[in-house]
């Protein structure tokens, strides 16, 4: 297989469609060597059953939505230094305009064959417990995807209207239902098509959709959440905070949300 460089960090126009629409996509983002061994390590921790934190049960209707696993890299050292890749922090610290980025969590995102369901249209924010915007995700294609193995799909602009509440990805809430009347009138979905090994980043307020997996074959993605260093947490629970103690306002930092850039 040819041998794809990889861009060291995202162009100026690329910075600009990214700050118009919240979203963007990279092209090639992993070299062929570093998309198999995330392919292949994916694939022994779902096989084994063992690494990350579990966001459902087996055999609920979230895990028809997404088969979903996230902080792997805290204790897998192979999945540790795809998170830590400093090309990736550096377009995120990028795109969001900002002097530094820390770690938020990864997540492996799998939709399996068979009973797939859509992942509905939703904002990311309002389900992390962070008082300011700015973060952001890589969503890496692990597989080709397009629409018939759940593809991103997003909003251009959707950033612009700020937090709404969070959409049951199990039994959803229409969200343009909540969009002010006069905005994103007339804007049209974009679906994001790409060969394994190149990735998007989004807003943290942009909307997007996935559709459900039609294939034969498991559609696998990972994800790096990046957060503007001096990302104040809001108090409200969440899988990755859980225990931690931390009070309202407190800056999320420290080894568990490690400064990448």
């Amino acid at each position: 297989m040819q041998t794809v460089q990889e861009p060291e960090t995202v162009t100026d126009a690329q910075v600009a469609f990214y700050r118009a629409n919240g979203f963007v996509e990279v092209d090639n983002a992993l070299t062929p060597l570093e998309l198999v061994a995330m392919q292949e390590e994916i694939d022994r921790i779902y096989r084994v059953d063992n690494g990350g934190l579990h966001t459902a049960e087996h055999g609920s209707p979230y895990r028809k939505v997404l088969d979903q696993r996230v902080n792997i890299w805290r204790d897998n050292p192979v999945v540790q230094a795809f998170v830590m890749l400093p090309r990736f922090a550096e377009m995120a610290r990028r795109l969001a305009g900002v002097p530094a980025v820390r770690l938020w969590h990864d997540q492996a995102l799998v939709k399996q064959p068979g009973d797939s369901k859509p992942t509905p249209w939703h904002q990311d924010l309002p389900y992390w417990p962070m008082n300011e915007p700015g973060a952001l995700s890589l969503w890496m294609a692990l597989d080709d995807v397009d629409e018939r193995n759940g593809a991103m799909s997003f909003i251009p602009g959707s950033q612009r209207v700020g937090a709404l509440p969070g959409i049951n990805l199990v039994d959803p809430q229409d969200i343009f239902a909540m969009v002010p009347k006069g905005e994103l009138t007339g804007t049209k979905p974009v679906t994001a098509r790409m060969r394994a090994g190149s990735c998007t980043f989004h807003n943290g307020l942009c909307f997007h959709y996935a559709g459900a997996n039609q294939t034969d074959r498991p559609r696998r993605a990972m994800v790096i959440i990046y957060m503007p260093d001096g990302t104040t947490f809001n108090g409200r629970p969440h899988v990755v905070t859980e225990g931690m103690g931390l009070q309202p306002g407190a800056p999320l930092e420290g080894e568990l949300f490690p400064l990448l850039t």
